[in-house]
């Protein structure tokens, strides 16, 4: 565990940086799309490409189960079972705990479920699932943690936290034996907890320190909660940990969740929502949101969002992709998730330029005042 990040540029509590990975360097702030089962669902590895996201996500609870750790390895790792150059980040599946429920029973020893594939039994616990990252070789592991749900007692949210902290713990030595077993050079950050109590995220954030990390995830977000207690939770864990640690918020990957995760502090985020959206004809335009399959767009002849760069906008009409979408063609869900990907993924690059330039807030303003403009 090392330094393998380096803040370039601030602007009040956002940060603009670099964060070194085996697989190169992302600048932050940065949005991960998320490829869960090795695949970011509707787009093929060109389209990642033509893209350009240096970093994603993956699931390895997902991939542990299906195809199995055993023939990623013998594809050389994720990143060439996939066909991806960029940095991974793998979640360590504690989500899968919370929403799973009714398929697990956990304990201080880890958690035993039922796989929501076949209903075969599988144990995690927190050195098998540093050990499963390892093996799908990805480039940032996550720790196992338990995500308390809302609405909860800060009784409920401090003993889930505090057993996050004891699996936080043991994680420590299982992930320096993979990491110098396969080589090294891999990127340590575990899970900090704590529901929307503030003082309990900053227990977390005192905590997590000392495992070292090379960077911290904060998780237990989008559960429920109203965005207000969000944010005042996650600016409270940013203040309390170190200014050398990016944080990685998962889960969240709005267009206004971006703008406002980065301002109290937050260097990655992380999110389906982009892709899951689309597959359901909603795409995000710089005027707002739209839903393509309404019938206003049957003969609309202009570009999805005139401001936008992406091939989807530069190549297709609304007319024809809401045409796509009410037909059934599968060809809408590509064109329409490279479009909100790439709406994503152009928001970031501008954040890293106003953090840059010193005109966060201003552009920020900017951006909201035009966006919840709405397009039906």
């Amino acid at each position: 565990m090392g330094q393998h990040f380096a803040i370039t540029a601030r602007d009040g509590r956002t940060r603009a940086g670099v964060l070194k990975t085996r697989h190169g360097e992302v600048e932050t702030p940065v949005f991960m799309p998320v490829a869960t089962q090795g695949s970011v669902k509707a787009l093929a590895a060109d389209d990642l490409l033509a893209l350009g996201p240096r970093a994603i996500l993956a699931n390895s609870y997902h991939l542990g189960l299906r195809p199995g750790p055993e023939v990623i390895e013998e594809a050389g790792g994720l990143n060439r079972f996939m066909r991806y150059d960029g940095a991974i980040l793998t979640d360590s599946g504690g989500y899968q705990v919370f929403s799973l429920a009714d398929l697990r029973e956990l304990d201080d020893k880890g958690v035993l479920f039922k796989s929501h594939l076949d209903g075969s039994s599988k144990f995690l616990t927190p050195e098998n699932v540093i050990e499963l990252q390892a093996r799908l070789g990805s480039d940032m592991w996550t720790t196992l943690d338990e995500c308390p749900p809302y609405p909860c007692t800060e009784e409920v949210a401090r003993k889930a936290l505090e057993r996050t902290m004891r699996w936080t713990d043991r994680s420590v030595a299982a992930f320096k034996h993979e990491d110098q077993r396969t080589g090294g050079g891999h990127l340590f950050f575990p899970i900090l907890q704590g529901s929307v109590h503030g003082s309990l995220r900053r227990l977390a954030a005192q905590h997590i320190v000392t495992a070292g990390p090379d960077g911290v995830a904060i998780g237990g977000f989008s559960v429920g909660e109203d965005k207000e207690q969000t944010w005042a939770a996650l600016a409270e864990a940013c203040e309390a940990l170190p200014e050398h640690l990016p944080r990685y918020l998962m889960g969240m990957g709005a267009p206004e969740d971006l703008w406002n995760a980065v301002a109290v502090g937050v260097d990655m985020l992380d999110c389906v929502w982009p892709t899951r959206v689309a597959r359901n004809g909603l795409v995000m335009t710089s005027r707002g949101r739209m839903n393509i399959k309404n019938g206003s767009f049957r003969s609309d002849q202009g570009p999805l969002d005139p401001d936008c760069a992406c091939s989807t906008c530069r190549t297709y009409t609304r007319a024809y992709l809401c045409h796509l979408y009410r037909a059934g063609e599968l060809t809408s869900h590509r064109l329409l998730t490279i479009h909100n990907i790439h709406f994503n993924l152009a928001i970031m690059d501008r954040i890293r330029t106003a953090v840059r330039e010193g005109r966060f807030e201003a552009d920020r303003k900017a951006f909201m005042d035009k966006y919840k403009g709405g397009i039906c």
